[in-house]
């Protein structure tokens, strides 16, 4: 492909792998080894590559202009050689520029780009590959540990570890947890910290504040080789305003809108993407390609869709402007979201693409010829919301508030869900999920193992954000590490213990993963039970198989507690979060309940079982009632008597 194509592609929107073309390249020019610089900067004056090797001089390394795009090449240069742009924008002022399409940075607060060739790393996670794709996320567990690189684990002297470290750590307590996918917080480059990495300035570059790029490399790589899917948090709706960065590349308005009513997010002090211009639009798509092709990333969970969505969100007294059919979509950005979804399929089938949206925009999950955006999982906020108010009433009132944990299954399959208790709920006042249960330490760690029980029995995929497996009770500090100390104490570790052994259960019961997305996996048995805090249904495989689940938010414990069911013989309890191993008082059934021809909740046969207070139970359905014997039968064994 030539140069020429290259540029036509990315001024018609359609150039989906830039990081090839754009940026810097080692390259060899007659005798002389050197880089090829190349950066997209319509409206400038001038530009020049800048660094310590010229004493950040501009006039020593101009590079020339063709059409809309300036290149040229400097020899003599070696890896990680600290560098930027000097553009000179229409107005004649200069400023200095990272690298749009950097590799890599120099860690903050320093802000230049670094000379850095990807090629050369070894994959070996061909077998992680092939097994994904073997096993399709509609039909497959999916338990997602949400994780923040910078806070997860320090060394003992506080500073970060490094990717290769981190990996090392993570993936061995992933395995041990028994979770099957993490999820980053943006490893984008961003220069503040307590951005938590949602406002870029790298959108090719992980993060040097871990290590290198091929260090990264080897993170997901090593995770691979233990199972274990990456996904990243990516944010195309928006970027920070920071002088190095995206920000008026030109001197004008460059990557962002230039209407005043379009291009910017006051409440999050950020500028917005121009997605109606084609050379950002390829921006856009080949970043999201870079990491599924160069970082065998197996999913991206694209961050404040909702955002992107609607012109007027967050824009207060009307000063919005309106699409031309004079509505308040964003037709523009609804167009990137599908192209979006299409590349990332093409380049990987089996590939995860997460929306964060949390309005009713209809048909997120669905492919873009059926009118939706083409993404397959989508988080449930509004689940998320309820269960977080739920969590933190007192048990007495909640019972005028049962349909926060019922009206999901209302539109539970309007969508491909993600159930998600994300990093968003644990902090700036919020309190940790543990904090967020009412009583004492004792009695919310029982509400947290209920909670749990009923987050994986819920009808979609699992997201839990780092630091309940511990029973942190405090929220999270992005500045410090999670608690590790807790595990010293024996109520920590077992509610450690909890966690396995509810995650290993559920990664070994296909009734609770193997149909989220369809009323055939879901039955509810007792949906209004508000008086007593109870909700009890049935989970479902593809081969008739069915889970009772029953889940108790009420300090009382049931004795008895009958509820209609399926015909069959019996219950057999498989698990309890009451089991005295994690802390509990072991009430539940310990033997199989038989089923009774007893009438019940709209059901001819029922059966009346133990749950603990604020605790869980699940029980298998064996065998098939006994059907009665008609007279006729009796009679004849009678004449053969």
């Amino acid at each position: 492909m030539t140069k020429q194509k290259e540029s036509e592609r990315f001024h018609a929107g359609t150039l989906t792998d830039g990081w090839r073309w754009f940026g810097a390249h080692p390259e060899t020019r007659g005798e002389q080894t050197g880089w090829a610089f190349r950066v997209w900067a319509p409206h400038a004056r001038s530009v020049s590559v800048v660094g310590d090797f010229n004493q950040w001089d501009p006039k020593a390394h101009r590079l020339s202009r063709k059409g809309e795009i300036w290149g040229g090449f400097v020899p003599n240069l070696p890896r990680y050689t600290n560098y930027k742009y000097a553009v000179t924008g229409a107005d004649g002022q200069t400023h200095l520029k990272a690298d749009p399409y950097a590799f890599h940075a120099e860690t903050r607060p320093d802000t230049a780009s670094k000379l850095y060739d990807l090629a050369g790393f070894r994959w070996s996670d061909g077998a992680f590959h092939k097994k994904q794709a073997e096993h399709p996320v509609s039909s497959s567990p999916l338990n997602i540990y949400e994780v923040h690189l910078g806070s997860w684990r320090r060394r003992e002297n506080g500073d970060f570890m490094d990717y290769r470290d981190l990996a090392r750590q993570l993936a061995a307590y992933v395995k041990e947890m028994g979770y099957t996918a993490i999820e980053l917080l943006p490893v984008t480059e961003h220069p503040l910290d307590d951005s938590w990495g949602y406002q870029c300035t790298g959108y090719f570059a992980p993060t040097s504040r871990f290590g290198t790029p091929e260090d990264f490399q080897w993170f997901v790589n090593h995770m691979h080789k233990n199972g274990i899917a990456v996904l990243l948090d990516w944010v195309p709706a928006h970027f920070c305003k920071d002088e190095q960065g995206l920000y008026e590349f030109d001197g004008t308005c460059c990557y962002e809108y230039s209407d005043p009513n379009k291009w910017e997010h006051a409440d999050w002090g950020t500028r917005v993407f121009d997605y109606g211009r084609p050379e950002v639009k390829s921006f856009l798509l080949s970043s999201a390609r870079f990491w599924l092709e160069a970082y065998h990333i197996d999913g991206l969970r694209v961050d404040a869709v909702a955002s992107m969505l609607y012109l007027d969100y967050g824009r207060q007294g009307g000063a919005w402007t309106r699409n031309r059919d004079g509505g308040r979509e964003n037709l523009e950005a609804i167009d990137f979201l599908r192209e979006l979804n299409a590349m990332a399929f093409t380049v990987n089938p089996n590939v995860l693409m997460i929306a964060e949206e949390s309005t009713a925009w209809p048909l997120v999950t669905r492919p873009a010829d059926a009118g939706g955006l083409g993404f397959n999982l989508k988080w449930n906020m509004g689940w998320m919301n309820d269960m977080c108010h739920y969590l933190k009433l007192d048990p007495w009132f909640r019972q005028d508030h049962h349909k926060d944990i019922t009206f999901s299954m209302m539109y539970a399959f309007s969508e491909n869900f993600v159930l998600p208790i994300s990093h968003d709920e644990v902090v700036h006042m919020k309190g940790s999920v543990v904090g967020k249960m009412p009583g004492d330490y004792e009695n919310q760690l029982r509400c947290l193992k209920g909670f749990y029980a009923y987050l994986l029995a819920h009808p979609g995929k699992k997201l839990l954000f780092m630091g309940p497996e511990l029973g942190q009770w405090h929220e999270w500090d992005a500045n410090g590490q999670l608690d590790w100390y807790l595990l010293d104490k024996p109520e920590n570790q077992q509610i450690h213990r909890f966690f396995q052994q509810i995650n290993a259960f559920y990664r070994k019961e296909p009734t609770l993963w193997e149909i989220d997305f369809d009323w055939a996996g879901f039955e509810w048995l007792v949906p209004d039970d508000n008086h007593n805090n109870v909700v009890v249904f049935l989970r479902k495989d593809r081969k008739g198989r069915d889970l009772l689940c029953a889940v108790n938010f009420s300090p009382n414990s049931y004795e008895g507690y009958r509820m209609g069911v399926p015909p069959h013989r019996k219950y057999v309890p498989a698990f309890n979060t009451d089991d005295v191993s994690y802390g509990g008082d072991g009430f539940g059934d310990q033997e199989a309940v038989m089923v009774e021809e007893i009438p019940s909740h709209g059901k001819e046969h029922s059966a009346a079982i133990r749950i603990p207070a604020f605790g869980a139970v699940f029980l298998r359905g064996e065998g098939t009632y006994p059907r009665p014997r008609k007279k006729k039968q009796v009679a004849k064994e009678l004449e053969k008597k």
